[in-house]
C-alpha cells in the first residue's frame, strides 16, 4: 500500500463529517497530532442538525447500520461508541408497504424474518428467503476485507481469490435476476433490491455484488442512536477532543500552500495560516479539486447518483401504521427507476422513506408532538430539473407529495404539520453536491473499487482524500471506512492502541435501549 512519505506529524483534516471524524479518530491513535477545520460551527456535516420551533431534525442519514464500524475508530484511541452514544436495535429494521394494500416487517433477526416472510408470501418464499440470507452472509465475506475495507493502488489488486470466490456467488451478475433465484414474489424482491438506489443504480443494471448493501439492512441489523442521527459525529467528535485534536469551528479553508510537490500549510479565510506535514481533504469533490487546482482526468466524466426531496414535518399527531422505518412503495418499478436515471423525471408512482424517529425519541419534538422524514428520490440536476428550476417546482411537489401521503393512508398529513423544512437539488447544491446530488457519485462499475476516485492526490505526496466521493463509497458504514482508509495512508495502517473487537447488541435487562460491546474476536469478514 503507498502511503504519504516524510514526516507527517502534524495533520489537518479538512471537515468534521463522519470520514473526517474517523480519520482524526484513527490518526490519532497512531500518535498523529490533528487539526481538525470545519467551516460549519460543529460536526456532523452530512450528519448535521436543525433545529425547527421545538424539533430537533436530523439533515442526513437516518439509517444507522455496521455500528462496530464507529467503535473501532472509537477504540483507536481507547474509548467505545456505547460511553457516547446510546443505541436501540430497531425490531423492525423496516415496515415495508405496498400499493395493493399488504404490509410486511422486515427483521434482521433470521427466525424472526423467516416466519414473517411465511406468513407474507407462504412457505416456499421463507424457504427462499433462507437461501437468500445465506447467500447475502457469503457474499458480505467474501467482500468486505478485500473490495470495501482496503485501499487500491492498482486494479491488479483485483486478481485474488476472492475475486474468484465472488465471481462463483454470481457477483458480476445483475442483481435483480440473482434476486429472483432465490425469491419469486416481487413484492420481495424489491424489498432485498431497493437498496441499490442508495449506490445510484437501477436494480436491473446493478451488479449483484451490490447486494452486500441489502446485507448490512436487513441481515446485520439497524439501530437508532438517542438524541438521533446527529448523536454519533457529535460523541465521535467529544472523543476526538478528548484524544488531542484541536478543532477550529466556522473555519473554512481558501488555500493550500504548496511547494516541492507538498502541502505545507492550510489557509483560512480568516488568514490564519495552519502549518502541517500532511492534508486529508473530506469535503466534497469539487470543493476538494478547487482547492488542488485540478480535477483528475478520467477517460469518462463522473455519473452522479440520483438525488432526493425531502420533507422534514414537525406534526402533533403520527399515525398507528407507521414503523421507526416505513418504505412505502408505489405500484411501479422498473419505470420509476428509468425515470430517476435517465428521463430525469419526477417519480410518477414515487417509492418513498418516511422516517418517524419520534418512535424511539420523543425528546426530539415537543410533549405530545412527532417528527416526520419523507425522502423522495429525485433525479439529479445533471439529467432532471436544474437547481434553479427547483425554486419553483419545490413547492408544488412538495403539495404533491403531501397529497400522495394522505392517498396512501396518512390522513390528515397536511393539517398536522406545525413546523416543516423543505430540501431539494437546489438545497444540495447550494451545500457543494455535485449534480445536486446528496449520494455523490454512482456506483457504476467504472467508479466503484480501484476505478473510483482515489483517495491519493496525483501531484502532491502529502494529500489524501475522504468522504462518500472516493474510496470505498456512500453510505454511513463506507465513509467511516473511508475515513480509516485515508488514515492508514498517512500512518501505514499502525495504531498506537491495540485494535478491540467489533461490537454486538447486549440487552440489559429490563431495557430497550442496546448497549454496543465488545465480545470474543470474531470478524464477519
Amino acid at each position: 500500500m503507498r502511503t504519504v512519505p516524510g514526516a507527517t506529524d502534524h495533520v489537518v483534516v479538512v471537515g468534521a463529517g463522519l470520514s473526517g471524524l474517523a480519520c482524526a479518530l484513527h490518526l490519532l491513535g497512531a500518535g498523529r497530532r490533528v487539526t481538525v477545520v470545519e467551516r460549519d460551527a460543529g460536526p456532523g456535516g452530512r450528519a448535521g442538525r436543525v433545529r425547527l420551533g421545538g424539533y430537533e431534525v436530523d439533515t442526513g442519514p437516518t439509517v444507522l447500520t455496521m455500528p462496530h464500524l464507529a467503535d473501532e475508530a472509537f477504540a483507536a484511541v481507547g474509548d467505545s461508541l456505547h460511553r457516547h452514544v446510546e443505541l436501540t436495535a430497531l425490531h423492525p429494521a423496516y415496515r415495508a408497504s405496498f400499493a395493493d394494500g399488504s404490509a410486511l416487517d422486515v427483521h434482521t433477526d433470521g427466525e424472526a424474518m423467516e416466519a414473517e416472510v411465511e406468513r407474507f408470501a407462504g412457505v416456499a418464499e421463507a424457504a427462499g428467503y433462507r437461501r437468500l440470507r445465506e447467500w447475502l452472509e457469503r457474499l458480505y465475506r467474501a467482500q468486505m476485507r478485500r473490495f470495501i475495507d482496503t485501499n487500491f493502488d492498482s486494479p491488479f489488486q483485483l486478481l485474488h481469490p476472492d475475486l474468484a470466490r465472488l465471481a462463483a456467488l454470481g457477483g458480476f451478475g445483475r442483481l435483480d435476476r440473482r434476486i429472483g433465484r432465490f425469491i419469486g414474489d416481487p413484492r420481495l424482491r424489491r424489498v432485498f433490491s431497493f437498496q441499490a438506489l442508495y449506490a445510484g443504480v437501477a436494480p436491473a443494471r446493478a451488479l449483484a455484488a451490490y447486494a452486500v448493501i441489502a446485507y448490512m439492512d436487513t441481515v446485520a441489523g439497524v439501530w437508532f442512536p438517542k438524541g438521533g442521527m446527529h448523536a454519533l459525529p457529535r460523541g465521535m467528535a467529544d472523543a476526538a477532543g478528548a484524544a488531542g485534536a484541536e478543532f477550529r469551528w466556522s473555519a473554512e479553508v481558501t488555500a493550500l500552500e504548496r511547494s516541492g510537490g507538498r502541502v505545507r500549510a492550510v489557509r483560512l479565510a480568516s488568514g490564519e495560516r495552519i502549518v502541517c506535514d500532511a492534508v486529508v481533504l473530506t469535503c466534497e469533490l469539487p470543493a476538494a479539486h478547487e482547492l488542488l487546482g485540478r480535477a483528475p482526468r478520467r477517460p469518462v466524466r463522473l455519473r452522479h447518483s440520483p438525488s432526493a426531496v425531502i420533507l422534514h414535518a414537525g406534526t402533533d399527531r403520527t399515525w398507528p401504521g407507521l414503523a421507526h422505518h416505513t418504505l412505502s412503495f408505489g405500484a411501479a418499478w422498473e419505470r420509476t427507476f428509468e425515470e430517476l436515471t435517465r428521463a430525469g423525471r419526477l417519480m410518477s408512482d414515487p417509492s418513498l422513506l418516511i422516517t418517524r424517529p419520534t418512535a424511539h425519541d420523543p425528546g426530539l419534538a415537543p410533549p405530545g408532538r412527532h417528527l416526520h422524514y419523507v425522502l423522495a428520490p429525485c433525479p439529479n440536476t445533471d439529467v432532471g430539473p436544474s437547481g434553479a428550476e427547483w425554486r419553483d417546482l419545490g413547492p408544488r411537489y412538495r403539495e404533491d407529495l403531501v397529497a400522495e401521503l394522505e392517498r396512501r393512508g396518512l390522513d390528515g398529513f397536511a393539517a398536522s404539520v406545525e413546523e416543516e423544512l423543505l430540501v431539494t437539488p437546489l438545497d444540495w447544491a447550494a451545500q457543494g453536491h455535485a449534480a445536486g446530488s446528496p449520494f455523490s457519485v454512482s456506483h457504476t462499475f467504472a467508479q466503484t473499487g480501484p476505478f473510483r476516485p482515489r483517495n491519493l492526490v496525483r501531484g502532491l505526496e502529502n494529500v489524501v482524500l475522504a468522504g462518500c466521493g472516493t474510496t470505498p463509497g456512500v453510505g454511513v458504514p463506507t465513509v467511516l471506512i473511508s475515513g480509516k482508509l485515508a488514515a492508514a495512508r498517512v500512518t501505514g495502517g499502525g495504531t498506537a492502541v491495540a485494535r478491540r473487537a467489533p461490537v454486538r447488541a447486549v440487552r440489559r435487562p429490563g431495557a430497550r435501549t442496546l448497549a454496543p460491546t465488545a465480545e470474543g474476536t470474531h470478524d464477519a469478514s
